[in-house]
């Protein structure tokens, strides 16, 4: 079975995809982290704040698709604390496209736009928490930088992230 992958920038018209792949990827990968309420507070907020990043943020959002379906997608731009270096704001994979080569597509398409933008070096955070993740980034090509930070994503109870990077070629 031949697969159709295909990965292009997302437009504010696309809010709706993009919140489906962030929601169920977050309520996959993440609720156990949250009480039932805030779990479920959080992903509804993921489900429907895209149409207004998408339309407002000077960052770059890429979707990618299997046979038309949007699976995963990128978000990055410029590092607040890395002059010269740019930051993977998000990355997430709707559980359906796990193992498919989705996400592995989309991390190529997405480190060569941030090549193409001008940058040399690319980094990002993920729980510590997350095994899948960070076996992700490292397949990648990511290494971890060694610094870790508390992260509260609104519910008083911070989570340690690790910060990976990568130097483009």
């Amino acid at each position: 079975m031949t697969r159709n992958f295909t990965v292009f920038p997302a437009s504010s018209g696309d809010g709706d995809a993009v919140g489906e792949v962030h929601s169920e990827s977050w309520r996959a990968a993440y609720s156990g982290f949250f009480s039932p309420e805030f779990a479920a507070e959080a992903i509804a907020q993921r489900r429907h704040k895209w149409h207004g990043v998408l339309a407002e943020s000077e960052n770059t959002a890429l979707l990618a698709a299997l046979d038309g379906r949007a699976l995963a997608f990128s978000y990055f731009g410029p590092s607040a604390t890395r002059p010269g270096s740019a930051e993977i704001f998000g990355f997430y994979g709707h559980p359906d496209g796990w193992g498919s080569g989705v996400a592995s597509l989309l991390m190529a398409s997405s480190l060569r736009r941030i090549r193409e933008d001008g940058f040399g070096h690319v980094h990002l955070w993920t729980l510590r928490d997350t095994p899948q993740s960070r076996r992700f980034y490292a397949k990648s090509g990511f290494t971890e930088s060694g610094v870790v930070r508390d992260h509260d994503y609104g519910d008083g109870n911070p989570l340690a992230q690790v910060e990976y990077e990568l130097t483009l070629p």
